[in-house]
């Protein structure tokens, strides 16, 4: 069995027992073992084994190149197209190819159907139900990230009914991009449409078959089985366009409206930010030849969507990288940094479409927002304390503190820390005394450590101990004090009041006596 088809037998397996069937019912149906069936239910990925490779058919070799004869002809006087006969010879003189003439006619006559080869192309008009279908694909745009021009990718879904769009950014149309844009946009709707029409984005098809047969990525055959919505692929080429016509429409609409002139943006998440509030403005436009705005068909779409599952999917690439003698880890042309102790050791990567997720012994050990940008550096501070205490001299021209600067994580009140223990004890001392500080920052909120700084420097002191302190008063402060209420009046007549808790015993003492509280 071809590694899609084990998926696609889970997804049919998923979607019998949703609608009732039992598992022996499934097992004989399905002329699987009832081991088979509880894997399906369990999760919508199969366990990975070794797939036997399986050769193509004799008459499939030369598919595509009669195939693109075929297609080629459409551009010459009929006259001169070739017959079954005439490809028959062809494939004899110029690819020396062992296939009869039977076959050949056999294999035109199927690739003529397939492709649908006509004269006139005519448009039908579509009428879209409620909940039925939507469209997906990704558009591309300009933009300034941090004073620096990069190309980025928009996730683009939209419902066919209300005309209801969704849009998010990523550095790359990905495999995880796309399935995280799913993810992400069935969140935003509130529920899942029935039936999604795509392009032949790889991300989704591994390979364009005959006509509207494709092989699936069984990534996305995953989140289909997961989602249970149904998918359409659209014919390769400009004729593919124009059946999902409102998604490509909408991805210029949306470019010229709010990404013209070339948009400007220190973070991503001020990107996204912008990217949610105009899909709020956009509820109030009316599609041409609709009375009511966006919002209010969707209002009257969504009761249509089906329901969302109860977990959700995970669309993150999990990888394996060696961690270099800068702990850093490579992942998709950019550096990710990790704490320095893995220097040299292999750890595991999860690749979503929005972070980095690095785990080691089954721990996450650092977690970074995805860069937008090839050949970035992503680095954060913390993970390189333990060496700057030994290298004190590297961290003013450290990258990662310039990041950490840029972030607004190293704030003017540490850099006036560091200047006045500088200041006090020598570049060296007044160092190490600053990431004795932002090693805090590891037990410590950023408000208590910032607070620790300012009772430290006020009290002429740059010693990191001083800054704890400070900072855990500064906690001690912020935490609500038990409310006192009046419970009655003692023996002189005088209100009585008592803390709202119990009354403190010692009768869990007596359990640490060798033989109870007899002894």
């Amino acid at each position: 069995m071809k590694a899609s088809s084990r998926v696609e037998l889970f997804e049919i397996i998923r979607r019998g027992h949703r609608d009732g069937a039992s598992i022996r019912e499934l097992a004989d149906s399905h002329r699987v073992h009832r081991r088979t069936v509880r894997a399906a239910l369990e999760g919508a990925v199969p366990a990975s084994r070794k797939r036997p490779e399986v050769a193509f058919p004799v008459s499939g070799i030369w598919e595509p190149i009669v195939s693109d004869w075929l297609i080629a002809d459409q551009l010459v006087h009929r006259k001169q197209r070739h017959t079954a006969k005439r490809i028959w010879e062809r494939l004899l003189d110029e690819h020396d190819a062992q296939i009869s003439a039977s076959t050949v006619r056999v294999m035109v006559a199927r690739l003529k159907a397939d492709l649908r080869i006509a004269t006139v192309d005519v448009a039908i008009v579509q009428t879209h139900l409620a909940g039925e279908e939507a469209e997906v694909d990704f558009g591309e745009f300009w933009m300034f990230l941090d004073s620096e021009l990069v190309k980025v990718h928009l996730f683009v879904m939209r419902l066919s009914c209300s005309g209801k769009s969704v849009h998010f950014v990523y550095v790359s149309p990905s495999c995880e991009a796309f399935l995280d844009g799913h993810v992400r946009a069935f969140a935003a709707f509130g529920g899942v449409p029935g039936r999604i029409r795509y392009d032949n984005l790889t991300a989704a098809v591994i390979k364009v078959l005959l006509g509207r047969e494709r092989l699936e990525n069984p990534r996305f055959v995953a989140l289909r089985s997961h989602y249970f919505f149904e998918s359409f692929f659209c014919v390769p080429g400009i004729d593919g366009a124009h059946e999902k016509g409102g998604v490509e429409g909408e991805i210029g609409r949306f470019r010229r409206r709010w990404l013209t002139p070339q948009p400007t943006f220190t973070t991503v998440a001020a990107l996204d930010e912008m990217l949610a509030a105009a899909d709020a403005k956009d509820d109030d436009r009316r599609i041409h030849g609709r009375m009511q705005t966006v919002g209010e068909c969707f209002a009257a779409e969504a009761p249509a969507l089906a329901p969302l599952p109860d977990t959700v999917f995970d669309p993150a690439t999990i990888t394996s990288a060696r961690v270099d003698a800068k702990a850093r880890v490579a992942v998709c042309s950019s550096h990710y940094s990790v704490p320095a102790k893995l220097v040299g050791q292999r750890v595991e990567v999860a690749v979503g479409g929005m972070s980095i997720t690095v785990r080691s012994g089954g721990q996450v050990v650092a977690t970074h927002p995805r860069s937008l940008v090839r050949y970035a550096q992503v680095l954060d501070l913390d993970h390189y304390l333990e060496v700057l205490i030994r290298k004190p001299g590297a961290l003013a021209g450290a990258t990662a503190l310039a990041q950490a600067k840029a972030g607004k994580t190293f704030t003017p009140v540490h850099q006036q820390f560091w200047d006045t223990a500088r200041g006090q004890h020598g570049d060296s001392v007044g160092t190490r005394e600053l990431i004795g500080v932002l090693l805090l920052h590891r037990t410590m909120g950023a408000e208590a450590v910032i607070a620790g700084m300012n009772g430290a420097l006020l009290a002429g002191s740059t010693d990191p101990d001083v800054v704890a302190v400070q900072g855990r008063c500064h906690q001690d402060s912020q935490r609500e004090v038990p409310v006192l209420a009046p419970t009655g009046t003692d023996t002189d007549g005088v209100p009585a009041i008592a803390w709202d808790r119990p009354k403190p015993t010692l009768v869990l003492y007596d359990t640490l006596l060798p033989n109870g509280a007899n002894q």
